[in-house]
């Protein structure tokens, strides 16, 4: 009943196809919807969904009578393998990091060196003691 009101108010003023478009307008939404528990699983240090990573995921599902474990599952095993293959980046680049912090320290140090070399080799003033001359 507010929606006629409106249109009849705007329409007095000269703005009706604006007033209808604002009242048919929609809005659609383009983010991602959170999985149910997702913000407490967060907040609370555990994996956004239950199949990321965790004990139900990573364990296998059953094993032999006899004790040996089961066989992996493809799932598993691509996991395992996405976890060696990150493992690997990260020792990669954390030599990087070091490489490149040791080069920048030595850079920095043969800067000092050169700086106080600079200033050892530089001419000094010589000391001009006024002596009291009295006539």
């Amino acid at each position: 009943m507010a929606a006629p009101l409106l249109v009849r108010n705007l329409h007095l003023c000269g703005l009706q196809n604006r007033a209808v478009l604002c009242i048919t307008q929609r809005s659609l939404q383009t983010s991602a919807s959170l999985c149910a528990g997702q913000e407490f699983r967060i907040r609370h240090g555990f994996a956004r969904s239950g199949s990321e990573y965790g004990p139900l995921t990573d364990l296998p599902d059953w094993s032999f009578a006899d004790g040996r474990p089961g066989v992996p599952w493809k799932g598993q095993i691509r996991r395992k393998e996405e976890r060696e293959a990150f493992a690997r980046r990260v020792i990669v680049l954390s030599t990087e990091m070091e490489k490149g912090i040791k080069k920048w320290n030595d850079k920095q140090q043969a800067l000092k060196d050169e700086q106080k070399l600079k200033e050892k080799m530089q001419l000094k003033h010589k000391a001009i003691h006024k002596k009291n001359v009295e006539p």
